[in-house]
């Protein structure tokens, strides 16, 4: 018995202990959670709660296949990456486990049965590549010597999807996928990455030049042509997608990232003043040519507190208020704590298990619940731009820092969309909506910063 404990000793020391404990956590949130799905799937209104309603082990095979592979993913870091981050798995655990969970249900509701079994592959799926992310990204340094591969990469991503888009009639709304077989790909998942990637590695090494601001145009200051160029080029594709492609929500994300990387490379205040000037100047444009862009501010301007003929109008517009309408019913119903998982009606509002999956569960989980869902992810943005503070390279920084405001950037815009702050747009909510591209672009994200954060953990030790 000494022997074993003797054993064991360094494996104890060496185990990810405050990951699983987290972990546990999520593990009976789902099991709750799914088990209250079964229960109400199994019980007819107004009967009584007997031994028969109780699921079956079977029943509770999506949670319960998410909780050992998660433990599994656990057990790996342990042996391989023990000095990784230890809180980011516990909490895209759980938001990946509730967009599982919120599949399951929703799918009976669109007739497609399977949806929770395909959200839950797809995670599986996602787990495996922020496995194979952080074990093939050994030296993240190296990416910076293929800024421009990964910059024409995602131009050529943006080239494919333009020329899809060509197809498409000019004043309706085209969609960023790509049809590859019986797979739909959404190019601008990957292009994200990209253009992190590329400012990333770009700022990191003309830092200086691109903070000093030697280039002026009356009292504005502007990095050197020769820096500022490539930045431009970058640039231009959030407006191409914007103008060409007329997807709103990719434009404001990608423009977001841009942004964002711009201030932390340089630290200027005016690059982030005159980039919003432009975006705006272009965004009119985008408005006055194209009148998809125009109804879609129009959805935001409807009056849905003082009904009028205008706004019953644009309600039963084809494409017009009809689905932020539904939305904003949905979220109104589900009031402070919800009407309860499998007792709303989500399903009354298109494309819920996705574009709209905020009010889905705004509706049964509440004001409460949608609360506690933002928090989940200002605890992974808190624990992304920690990891970029720690990191010891200003490319890993930045990196780490670029990623992390992607979710940042893409809950708001998303949330913003379902409750008619902003124009609704067709961008995923990380890790809770339907989706394969998304979950595995944003598993890879997760996995390029434990790789990062692991990194410096071992730099700062010295070894």
């Amino acid at each position: 018995m000494a022997s074993i404990v003797k054993l064991l000793s360094p494996w104890k020391e060496r185990y990810r202990w405050q990951e699983l404990g987290l972990l546990i956590i999520p593990f009976l949130i789902l099991l709750l959670e799914m088990t209250q799905l079964v229960i109400v799937s199994n019980t007819y209104p107004g009967a009584a709660l007997t031994i028969k309603n109780l699921p079956r082990i079977q029943e509770l095979i999506p949670a319960l296949g998410l909780i050992a592979t998660l433990v599994g993913v656990n057990i790996f870091l342990s042996i391989f990456f023990r000095k990784a981050d230890q809180m980011l798995l516990p909490l895209v655990g759980l938001l990946s486990g509730i967009g599982v969970i919120m599949s399951t249900r929703l799918g009976p509701d669109i007739g497609v049965t399977s949806l929770g079994s395909r959200q839950l592959l797809w995670v599986l799926l996602g787990l495996v590549v922020c496995i194979g992310t952080i074990s093939v990204l050994r030296n993240i340094e190296i990416l910076v010597s293929y800024k421009y591969v990964v910059a024409l990469v995602g131009i050529i991503l943006v080239g494919v999807t333009l020329a899809r888009s060509l197809r498409a009639n000019l004043n309706s709304p085209t969609h960023d996928q790509l049809n590859i077989g019986p797979f739909a790909f959404q190019p601008s998942e990957l292009l994200k990455i990209c253009i992190v990637i590329f400012f990333a590695a770009y700022l990191s090494e003309n830092l200086f030049m691109v903070s000093k601001g030697s280039l002026r145009i009356g009292k504005l200051r502007f990095p050197p042509l020769r820096q500022l160029i490539p930045l431009a080029l970058m640039l231009g594709l959030s407006l191409i997608i914007f103008l060409g492609i007329r997807e709103l929500g990719l434009a404001l994300l990608i423009y977001g990232i841009f942004l964002v990387m711009l201030y932390l490379g340089s630290g200027r205040l005016s690059y982030v003043a005159t980039s919003l000037v432009l975006f705006f100047v272009f965004g009119l444009i985008g408005y006055l040519l194209l009148n998809y862009v125009r109804q879609r501010f129009a959805v935001v301007g409807i009056n849905v507190v003082q009904w009028s003929a205008a706004s019953d109008a644009m309600y039963q517009q084809q494409g017009g208020a009809f689905q932020v309408v539904q939305g904003l019913i949905a979220l109104s119903s589900g009031g402070i704590i919800g009407s309860g998982l499998g007792l709303g009606a989500p399903g009354a509002v298109p494309v819920a298990q996705s574009d709209m999956i905020f009010t889905a569960l705004g509706e049964e989980f509440g004001m409460a619940g949608l609360f506690a869902i933002l928090a989940i992810y200002l605890f992974i943005i808190y624990r992304g731009y920690r990891i970029a503070i720690d990191a010891t390279t200003t490319f890993n920084q930045l990196l780490a820092a670029g990623l992390t405001s992607i979710f940042a950037i893409q809950t708001l815009i998303i949330a913003a969309g379902n409750m008619k702050f902003l124009p609704l747009t067709g961008i995923p909510l990380p890790f809770l909506s339907y989706g394969g591209s998304s979950i595995l672009a944003n598993y890879a994200i997760i996995g390029i910063l434990l790789r990062i954060s692991r990194n410096t953990a071992r730099e700062r030790e010295g070894k």
